[in-house]
């Protein structure tokens, strides 16, 4: 298994800019050192450098947008690139301690929040389904505790090719799949364990209800828009077609401002700031989802605090890959502003974090499991991989610093509102503090 994962170090850019004869400035964020051979031209270059020569410069946001979910040449529609075949592999893939985790987690509100008679479990983005079928056979282990709840399984997934593996992975074969392509829910099934599952494309058809929501490695893969300073001022960084050679692509600075400059923050100190419109509008909608339906929001996600600045990059087989060469071949990312999340809830729910990925499992107590794990196990090869996934996990030089949780919670959970069991002080939120079962 490759230890690079989608453990994604910072690429080291250029910071040299040139001014060609046009209004346009160039700005190299990629190393543009590439040779012809390691510059194909994709398809989806093709596609990008005709909507460029027909409308002009793009920006880095629909650049995303294109490149991950055109509907007929996208890199997240149509394939498969999670694994140790793929182009990155993501935490539940590593080890199921993760999922399972994550069960225990909406369990522990759940039941702090009153027991709910109804429970929607949504993931954002479900990958292969590992991370869902973790969760539900934690639900299944604890059926006592969750006997008299009713539970659904809501699944946002553009890829078709995704879809299909999680159908594979969380339904009973035995009971024929619906699908309806035009339907907002596009396909229906019944997992193992007798829960119904639904796929929709988009947050907003999800039926509104008590839900907890998981997003993990979600909001990393959102468009967003690239914004430098200069001494006129803020200007918003697009691709264009290089003059030297039609087949490749570079990034270039408007020559004026754009509208999507209104969501830099006044007070800004940073000289180069990512901001993603779509994530706002998730985080919105969650929001106004939780404060009046109750639940939870759950994101984890590699990202920072409104501290860093140009983290766009691209990776292809394990490996960092120059964003702007064969784009339809890579997976491509920023890293979450979780600032500019909390901003976002505009107050309708309280948030909590971001806490790093080795204190959050510490909490949750993930070295109790691992010794249960260990001690339920004699195959010498099983006990080496759970230690090699706890490493992978928690070491602060692999995934526990980079990675981050972030949760949404209504107000009153935090405040001991009506709806948790004890008028007295809410219960910590597990994960933020100490798991605490009452």
């Amino acid at each position: 298994m490759s230890v690079l994962l989608k453990a994604r170090a910072r690429l080291l850019l250029p910071a040299q800019r040139a001014v060609i004869p046009f209004l346009w400035k160039v700005k190299y964020f990629s190393s543009g050192k590439e040779s012809a051979e390691s510059n194909p031209v994709t398809p989806m270059l093709r596609h990008l450098t005709y909507k460029i020569k027909a409308t002009g410069p793009i920006t880095v946001a629909e650049y995303m947008k294109e490149v991950l979910t055109n509907p007929a040449k996208g890199y997240y529609v149509y394939q498969d690139m999670i694994g140790e075949r793929g182009d990155f592999i993501t935490s539940p893939e590593i080890s199921q301690i993760f999922g399972e985790l994550l069960g225990i987690w909406c369990i522990s509100e759940w039941m702090a929040t009153g027991k709910s008679s109804t429970f929607q479990l949504v993931e954002l983005g479900p990958g292969r389904g590992t991370l869902t079928g973790d969760i539900l056979r934690v639900f299944s282990q604890l059926g006592s505790v969750l006997k008299n709840c009713d539970i659904s399984v809501h699944l946002v997934e553009v890829s078709q090719k995704l879809s299909e593996i999680q159908a594979l992975t969380l339904t009973d074969k035995t009971i024929a799949l619906e699908r309806d392509a035009e339907s907002p829910v596009y396909m229906k099934g019944i997992t193992e364990s007798g829960i119904p599952i639904s796929w929709y494309r988009n947050l907003q058809d999800v039926p509104q209800g008590y839900s907890f929501y998981l997003a993990h490695e979600f909001f990393d893969a959102l468009p967003v828009h690239k914004f430098q300073k200069t001494p006129q001022g803020w200007r918003e960084v697009f691709v264009d077609i290089d003059p030297q050679d039609s087949d490749k692509l570079r990034f270039v600075l408007a020559p004026s401002p754009t509208p999507a400059e209104t969501f830099i923050q006044p007070k800004e100190t940073r000289d180069h700031v990512e901001v993603c419109p779509d994530a706002g509008v998730i985080i919105q909608i969650l929001s106004e989802r939780i404060e009046e339906s109750g639940g939870a929001a759950l994101i984890a996600d590699y990202g920072h605090d409104g501290t860093k600045m140009d983290t766009f990059r691209g990776f292809c087989g394990h490996k960092l890959h120059d964003v702007l060469i064969a784009p339809g071949t890579a997976d491509l990312t920023a890293d979450v502003d979780f600032s500019y999340l909390r901003r976002m809830t505009q107050g309708k729910v309280a948030s909590l974090g971001p806490i790093q990925q080795h204190n959050f499992f510490k909490n949750m107590g993930i070295d109790v499991r691992l010794k249960v794990l260990l001690d339920n196990s004699s195959d010498t090869a099983t006990r080496q991989q759970l230690i090699r996934g706890y490493d992978m996990l928690m070491n602060p030089k692999k995934m526990g610093e980079r990675f981050n949780f972030f949760a949404l919670l209504p107000h009153r959970r935090l405040s001991g509102g009506s709806t948790c069991q004890s008028k007295s002080l809410p219960s910590p939120v597990a994960g933020f503090g100490d798991l605490v079962w009452k």
